[in-house]
């Protein structure tokens, strides 16, 4: 269920939604240039961290592993980002929209029940 199309297409969202948290989260915490800098840098090396490191053969990605970790090391990782994209819409007073986001985020993995099992087993 993990690797299935629908999921696989909500995870992508779902990591979307994450790297827009963090980089408007980053806009606001300052005016002017730094802020900018900030919107664009911390979505960027979240993408570059979420990328690199993933776990060989892989069945929800493409299978290949830039830097190979160990299985839970990268679920740590992947809820890593999603506890700091809802802490960041709390954190700018979107609460709303961090209860939603933390929920499909639960959810998601729920369904991926096959995933998280694999996982564990790399």
């Amino acid at each position: 269920m993990g690797s299935h199309p629908l999921n696989l297409a909500l995870r992508f969202l779902l990591e979307l939604a994450a790297l827009l948290s963090l980089g408007l989260w980053g806009w606001r915490q300052n005016e002017g240039w730094f802020g900018l800098v900030l919107a664009f840098c911390i979505p960027v090396l979240v993408a570059v961290i979420w990328g690199t490191l993933a776990v060989p053969d892989d069945p929800s990605r493409s299978g290949s592993a830039p830097v190979a970790v160990a299985g839970a090391l990268r679920l740590a990782i992947e809820l890593l980002v999603f506890a700091a994209a809802v802490w960041a819409l709390f954190d700018m007073g979107f609460a709303e929209i961090g209860w939603t986001l933390g929920i499909i985020v639960v959810i998601h993995y729920l369904s991926s029940y096959d995933r998280l099992l694999w996982l564990f087993a790399h």
